[in-house]
C-alpha cells in the first residue's frame, strides 16, 4: 500500500491566478461580464534580490496584481507583469502549462448568446453535449471560449445530467449568488 504524502495542515484552495497583458481590461471583463468583485490591488518590483528568488522571474520583473472575488466560492488573482524577456504566447490547451477556467451556468445557450455580444470574445465551436458514452455526466452541455486577451474559459450546464457527481462542494454553493448593488 502506498504511503500518502499529504501536505500537513492543507485546508482548501484560496485562489487561482492568471497573468494578463492588460490588468484594467481583464478586471473590467471579470467584473462586468462574470460578476466578480475587485477586492484590492498591489504592486511589487523590480527588486533584483527578491523577485528571482521568490517568484522565479527575471531580476527586472515587476508586477501589478488585482485580487477578485467570484461569488460564491472562488478568488481570482490577476497579474500584469513587466520584464524585458517576457513571453507573450498563451499555451494551447494541449501544451504543458495549458489551462482553463470553468464556470457553471444555468443555460449554456443563453450564456453563449450573451458572450457573442462581447467584443473580442471567441466561442470555440458552439455548444456541445456529453452523450451516453459517459453516463455519469450524460446531458452535460458545455463550450469553451477565449477572452479578448486570450485566456481560455469554459461554460458548463449540468441541468440535464440525471445524477451528477458532487463536483461543487457545500450545498449553499449551488444557490444563486447574491449580488451587491454595485454588481447589479
Amino acid at each position: 500500500m502506498k504511503t500518502r504524502r499529504l501536505l500537513p495542515g492543507l485546508r482548501h484552495v484560496d485562489h487561482a491566478a492568471y497573468t494578463v497583458p492588460d490588468l484594467d481590461e481583464a478586471v473590467r471583463f471579470f467584473v462586468e461580464v462574470l460578476g466578480a468583485e475587485e477586492l484590492y490591488r498591489s504592486q511589487r518590483g523590480p527588486d533584483p534580490s527578491f523577485m528571482p528568488v521568490h517568484f522565479d522571474v527575471p531580476s527586472d520583473a515587476a508586477l501589478e496584481l488585482a485580487m477578485l472575488r467570484m461569488p460564491p466560492n472562488l478568488n481570482i488573482e490577476l497579474f500584469a507583469w513587466q520584464s524585458v524577456d517576457q513571453r507573450t504566447q498563451h499555451p494551447r490547451h494541449s501544451d504543458r502549462g495549458g489551462h482553463h477556467l470553468c464556470f457553471v451556468v444555468d443555460d449554456v445557450d443563453a450564456a453563449i448568446a450573451h458572450l457573442g455580444t462581447i467584443p473580442g470574445v471567441r466561442i470555440l465551436g458552439g455548444r456541445k453535449e456529453v452523450g451516453p458514452d459517459s453516463p455519469s455526466v450524460a446531458g452535460n452541455r458545455w463550450t469553451y471560449f477565449v477572452t479578448p486577451w486570450g485566456l481560455l474559459m469554459e461554460l458548463v450546464d449540468r441541468s440535464r445530467v440525471q445524477n451528477p457527481p458532487n463536483l461543487v462542494g457545500p450545498a449553499e454553493w449551488n444557490r444563486p449568488a447574491r449580488r451587491s448593488a454595485a454588481l447589479s
